[in-house]
């Protein structure tokens, strides 16, 4: 009884690579599912650390009023943010509402205590 079943033994190592076939696979799919869970948490993180700093040099930016306008200043390099609705704004009224803000601006930059500043 000590005879072995060539095709029987051939069949169960099939099933075997079959099965380490199988789970391997499995693994991968599973580890780029991680990957990617991974990489999403990290983009998240480093969007809000990021959040409201100064592309330049990375200080957090304080929104101030300028003619009733709020912008985003650095407090450290004196760079000065517009969102893109209030360029767009201005393209519409014409040059007048851009020319009287750059103006605002340039004395409030002169003067930052004169207009005030949004928490």
């Amino acid at each position: 009884m000590s005879e072995r079943d060539p095709l029987g033994e051939k069949i169960r190592l099939k099933e075997r690579g079959e099965e380490d076939q199988y789970f391997a696979e499995r693994d991968r799919e599973l580890l780029e599912k991680l990957k990617h869970a991974r990489e999403v948490e990290r983009e998240h993180t480093i969007r809000e650390l990021a959040r409201a700093r100064c592309p330049q040099c990375g200080e957090r930016l304080r929104q101030r009023l300028v003619h009733s306008e709020p912008i985003n200043e650095c407090p450290s390099c004196q760079g000065v943010w517009l969102p893109k609705e209030k360029l767009v704004a201005a393209s519409q009224q014409g040059n007048e509402w851009m020319r009287h803000f750059v103006e605002g601006l340039t004395r409030w930059l002169e003067h930052p205590r004169a207009e005030g500043e949004v928490r």
